[in-house]
């Protein structure tokens, strides 16, 4: 796909359209690495064909909706052109968008970046929940002892996630949003947690059904295993139907929320829509959803415990700075730092412990002098 993307780009535009592809399928790949993490730890839990369709159906939707039709829509929305008319100012702009806004409105590269408030405010909202959601919950394992610990204690009380980022939510439209955006980051915001509690619930709602079919002999042993809440839907061995459903749903929604910084990031280095759909599309997103997969068949996250951790701490440092981007611009560089060092860092604690526990074993095996005869 990389190769495909490449020579079309090239077809497109020549070398410079190579170059911009190449820069951006970079970016979204630095972007979404912790992505791919939690998308894994998610489909590990679905069944074959429900991991199927994630990599089929929902690389399209990935790739085309995305990457693709989602800036074309906040233009046909905010600036009341047609869709036609959105993709022609995007393929063709004129000189000072003359054509389609007489009175010097904003051009389509403008539109998008301007749409970024609200964008910000559901995404790092529904981010924060899910961050929220894993760090509040107890767990057997824990990689940040002295802060998770304590955490886990405190979330014990009822709906304090919702409490928490709720008051994040008003602090910033109250401080950090421009005056002129505060009902839209609100509105925005709560939109992002609304979605986040609905897909959630409903996952949970269908995974309590299918343990009560094992338990009345209709399932399988293995699907009634139940497992300590994580992120998202409760977490099950094998889902299908209705919650491989609503799994594959959250998934998508999930993988929204992480290219909204891609997506409007694309637009300091290009604004045409077919190079951005190339390189955060075609390159990036193929290349999420193959790391994805390889995570997911060669067990990596059962054998490096610590990932799913590392994950979801750069989950909430990107919601941090999605909330905060909403009145200060943040260089997409640090966004993509941030969770690289933090995924990287819980790697390396995993294989550290991978190694103890080898150690371990080793010493407490008996030598043959010492083995009884």
């Amino acid at each position: 796909m990389t190769i495909l993307s490449i020579i079309v780009a090239f077809l497109y535009g020549g070398w410079q359209a190579v170059f911009l592809t190449v820069i951006l399928g970079i970016l979204e790949v630095s972007l979404s690495f912790d992505n791919a993490v939690i998308n894994a730890t998610v489909l590990r839990r679905m069944s074959e064909f429900w991991q199927k369709i994630f990599l089929t159906i929902g690389i399209l939707i990935a790739v085309f909706g995305m990457r693709l039709v989602f800036p074309l829509v906040i233009v046909w929305l905010a600036s009341g052109l047609g869709p036609v008319q959105a993709l022609d100012l995007a393929l063709n702009p004129p000189p000072d968008d003359a054509a389609y806004f007489p009175n010097g409105d904003p051009s389509y590269e403008t539109i998008i970046t301007d749409a970024h408030p609200q964008i910000a405010a559901f995404g790092g909202m529904f981010l924060l929940m899910l961050f929220l959601g894993f760090v509040l919950e107890e767990k057997e394992i824990t990689w940040l002892t002295w802060i998770e610990r304590p955490l886990e204690r405190i979330g014990k009380l009822d709906m304090l996630e919702v409490v928490i980022a709720t008051s994040l939510l008003v602090i910033t439209a109250t401080w950090i949003a421009p005056e002129d955006e505060v009902s839209t980051v609100m509105i925005a915001g709560a939109l992002g947690m609304i979605t986040f509690i609905a897909v959630n619930g409903l996952g949970e709602l269908f995974n309590i059904e299918t343990e009560d079919d094992d338990e009345d002999g209709e399932a399988s042993e293995e699907s009634a295993t139940s497992e300590t809440k994580r992120s998202g839907p409760t977490e099950l061995a094998k889902a299908t139907g209705k919650a491989g459903f609503f799994l594959f749903l959250y998934l998508e929604v999930l993988d929204a929320s992480f290219s909204f910084d891609g997506v409007i990031g694309a637009f300091a280095i290009t604004a045409d829509p077919i190079i951005i759909a190339l390189g955060l599309g075609f390159i990036g997103a193929m290349f999420v959803r193959s790391l994805t997969v390889f995570l997911v068949r060669k067990g990596t996250l059962s054998e490096y415990v610590y990932l799913e951790h590392g994950a979801h701490w750069a989950i909430g440092a990107l919601a941090v700075i999605l909330l905060y981007s909403i009145g200060t611009h943040v260089n997409e560089i640090i966004t993509g730092l941030v969770g690289v060092v933090l995924i990287g860092a819980a790697f390396t604690s995993s294989v550290l412990r991978k190694r103890r526990e080898e150690a371990g074993d080793d010493e407490a095996k008996p030598s043959e002098i010492d083995a009884p005869a």
